[in-house]
């Protein structure tokens, strides 16, 4: 059986990712209805409407999907994936309530538990990123000429993108917090950062926009001392890490794990090593 390329792949899930961000935008603009799940964290029409769109857009390529919006499936059949698609359909729901725009269309491919490649697009800003592996990473800035993204190669993708990273930083050290999510231990980190660091700055960003910070230079270190799961960080991850960002668990500094038991990821650390050491901290 011919199995599709990394870089096919990577292009498939460009454009759902745009599509799905297309829909989301119409809703945005409009009106929207608002559940909340058992866990209480909000539900909308657009993250369902994103999770159809996705799904429907990947299927072709014959790989199991894993989203948030379909997370019922077992550990028992998943365990047995060596390639998937690991998706949120709506990464930053309270920003999407918030209507602050600061929310994006997550999807990774996953081989062998890993985050090989990622999409991450941003509706409201029309801006997309992507990377894998083999390739690297990119940016492609608004306007996306239009529909054309649908129809355009691989080639003509990376032809219109900046290579990530973007920015040469040599200014104060920029630390990266969730804009909704600020965790007390999260917050002990940074401040224990800015003591041993005195020029230094904070930069706060919704969903996996921190990641995308990171990739293209405009931010060095983010921590997450609180929850996320697998599909909150994974295209972000993918991202970052081909524009030469550590992903790391804390406060072993292990790999990121994925396709665990329970979906939870543990505290993790994203940084640039050219900028910081986090061992000492």
């Amino acid at each position: 059986m011919h199995l599709p390329s990394v870089n096919d792949l990577l292009l498939t899930a460009i454009r759902t990712a745009y599509k799905a961000g297309k829909a989301i935008l119409e809703i945005y603009n409009t009106s929207w209805e608002t559940t909340y799940k058992t866990d209480q964290s909000p539900l909308t029409t657009a993250d369902l409407k994103s999770h159809e769109i996705i799904v429907t857009g990947l299927h072709p390529a014959g790989i199991p999907v894993l989203s948030e919006e379909g997370s019922e499936i077992t550990s028992g059949t998943r365990m047995n994936w060596k390639r998937y698609w690991l998706v949120d359909p709506l990464d930053g729901t309270k920003e999407f309530i918030n209507k602050n725009g600061e929310f994006t269309v997550n999807i990774a491919l996953m081989i062998d538990n890993h985050p090989v490649a990622g999409v991450i697009y941003l509706p409201v800003a029309d801006i997309l990123y992507f990377g894998s592996k083999d390739l690297g990473s990119f940016r492609i800035e608004p306007p996306l000429a239009g529909e054309n993204i649908l129809e355009d190669t691989f080639s003509d993708l990376l032809q219109k993108s900046t290579r990530l990273p973007a920015i040469k930083n040599s200014g104060p050290l920029t630390l990266l917090a969730s804009r909704s999510h600020l965790s007390s231990e999260t917050a002990a980190i940074i401040r224990k950062i800015e003591r041993k660091n005195k020029d230094c700055r904070m930069l706060n960003a919704g969903s996996s926009l921190k990641f995308c910070r990171l990739a293209e230079g405009s931010a060095d270190f983010y921590p997450r001392f609180g929850p996320t799961m697998e599909w909150d960080t994974a295209a972000g991850q993918a991202i970052a890490e081909n524009a030469g960002i550590k992903v790391l668990t804390w406060p072993e500094m292990q790999v990121m794990r994925y396709n665990k038991s329970s979906l939870l990821n543990p505290w993790f650390i994203a940084f640039n090593p050219d900028r910081i050491d986090p061992s000492g901290l």
